[in-house]
């Protein structure tokens, strides 16, 4: 996760240099890489050993990170229609083209797929045994994570209706809208779960993982803008469809009462800015509350891999930044949104070092540890 998101931080990046395209797309190959060779494992694990199967979606230790799989698979296909776009030729990615297709198929898959994921996986944490249930003592914003995937649809709505006609592209935008509120409310009403425990019992001992806090509201930040973007062309679209399609319908209806598609599309644009900005308080605060609680030290300063949490949800502060920088051309905010791409990939180098220092030492992925410590 953290890989791709530091590939598509660097494909979006505003401030670029020759070469960093190509920077990106070999970061991006390199998370293939990774995703390939950790699903095998996985995999080899649940085949070796198959009473691990059930455990990894039962024991709230490890099914809280069985989302992580989804949340991957979206960054993947978001890297996807971002380097197709940079490398690609323009036939292949002109609205309507092979790529549109592959996006539009993609993104229907997986909000069927995380949708009944994300219900079925707190189902099961609803219903484990009681002596495995998770506590408000040790709520961390990893509770979240099930729905997440969920609400990442709408970030890759955002990617997909770049390339789609209109009443496709309206369709998916709705879709993914809807999706990303679903994700964002019932992350909502964790805040007040977590930040009750921080105010009962204190901070976590792996602090890094405060980060994931940021995620919900910057990424739907981005997609909110990312999702507008889109409207005035697919407005338009639709008004030259005519009444006889389903989006065309309500444009005829705007426009048969005196409604102006281009302050229609002007309003919807200006609302999700609005909306992002307020978002964006939002996640800058929970950023600094999680690198404050960070760097004022952890009581166990072993490398867990909870340390990846500073890289993942961060990506979304770096996007929305970008975004909301460009809706209102300030260059300050551009280079700002870059200096924190800077950090982020300078971030994801020393964390992949200590994971593999970890890994060198049996720290982790090792008898006796990670989820054998349950």
């Amino acid at each position: 996760m953290s890989t791709s998101g530091i590939a598509l931080v660097l494909a979006i990046a505003p401030k670029r240099f020759r070469g960093l395209s190509e920077i990106g797309l070999a970061v991006f190959l390199l998370d293939l890489i990774f995703f390939c060779f950790i699903t095998v494992a996985i995999l080899v694990r649940f085949g070796l050993y198959r009473h691990t199967l059930q455990r990894a979606f039962t024991r709230p230790s490890e099914a809280l990170f069985v989302p992580t799989l989804l949340l991957s698979v979206c960054a993947i296909l978001a890297n996807v229609a971002e380097y197709g776009r940079l490398f690609l030729s323009r036939q292949t990615m002109r609205i309507g083209g092979p790529m549109a297709e592959f996006l539009e198929v993609a993104f229907w898959v997986y909000l069927a797929v995380t949708f009944v994921f994300s219900v079925g996986q707190y189902h099961l944490l609803f219903t484990v045994k009681e002596e495995r249930r998770l506590l408000p003592s040790a709520m961390t914003p990893a509770w979240i994570l099930p729905i997440f995937p969920v609400m990442l649809a709408g970030t890759l709505a955002g990617a997909a209706t770049r390339s789609l006609p209109g009443e496709r592209a309206l369709a998916v935008a709705c879709a993914g809208l809807a999706a990303q509120g679903l994700g964002f409310m019932i992350s909502v009403f964790f805040y007040s779960t977590y930040l009750s425990r921080l105010m009962a019992y204190g901070l976590p001992a792996q602090r890094p993982g405060m980060f994931i806090a940021v995620g919900p509201p910057s990424f739907t930040c981005a997609a909110l803008l990312s999702l507008a973007g889109e409207m005035p062309r697919v407005f338009s679209e639709l008004q030259t469809a005519g009444p006889g399609t389903r989006g065309g319908v309500l444009v005829a209806d705007i426009t048969g009462r005196g409604g102006d598609l281009a302050t229609l599309a002007t309003a919807v644009r200006l609302g999700a800015i609005a909306s992002a900005v307020f978002l964006l308080g939002l996640s800058f605060w929970f950023f600094a509350s999680a690198s404050l609680a960070s760097l004022a030290g952890m009581p166990d300063r072993r490398f867990h891999l909870s340390w990846w949490g500073l890289v993942f949800p961060n990506v979304g502060l770096v996007i929305a930044s970008i975004r909301i920088g460009a809706a209102f051309g300030s260059h300050g905010v551009l280079w700002m949104a870059t200096v924190m791409t800077a950090g982020l990939a300078l971030g994801w180098a020393f964390i992949a070092y200590r994971c593999i220092r970890a890994v060198y030492k049996r720290e982790i992925v090792w008898p006796g540890h990670d989820e054998d410590e349950a």
